[in-house]
């Protein structure tokens, strides 16, 4: 059993250090994250879960982004432990965020991932959007928090700051 709570202050080197082990190294080089730089995540959607010992078992962090003039939260990244892995934590990090996102009003979330994988919580791919390079257009997915929401929304996706 986990529980989900809302990453603070204390939890932020743990959970970089989570990111460490979960991802190769120069991550941070990504274009995604000249996204985030120097951009506060969305505190209300930057999750972590722990176990009964209170040992941080996974993460998720969303960043806020413009597209033209729309808003949209950028997920990411999500990581669970690897002797986590295979529990189904990243699904509930996923499903229980973008719940949270939709209670808060947000209209819409943008990712680069796996399409398989992201495809089961309900995102598609997105055509007209553009992220900073060199990112593959295949992997640009979006997820509508209510319908319709993504309809004529195109351009560079630029950080919120």
């Amino acid at each position: 059993m986990y529980k989900l709570s809302q990453e603070n202050s204390d939890d932020w080197w743990e959970v970089e250090a989570l990111y460490d082990l979960c991802f190769a190294p120069g991550r941070e080089a990504l274009s995604s994250y000249r996204l985030r730089d120097g951009v506060p995540s969305v505190a209300e959607l930057s999750l972590v879960a722990r176990d009964d010992d209170g040992i941080l078992a996974g993460a998720i962090r969303y960043w806020p982004v413009r597209i033209g003039g729309a808003f949209a939260l950028l997920l990411g990244p999500v990581a669970v432990h690897p002797t986590r892995q295979g529990e189904g934590l990243g699904g509930f990090l996923v499903r229980e965020s973008l719940q949270i996102a939709e209670e808060h009003d947000w209209q819409r979330v943008l990712l680069v991932g796996d399409a398989p994988y992201y495809g089961k919580f309900g995102f598609e791919k997105l055509s007209g959007i553009i992220m900073p390079p060199p990112t593959n257009p295949e992997r640009i997915l979006g997820y509508a928090l209510h319908t319709g929401v993504w309809e004529g929304v195109s351009g560079t996706v630029e950080k919120n700051a």
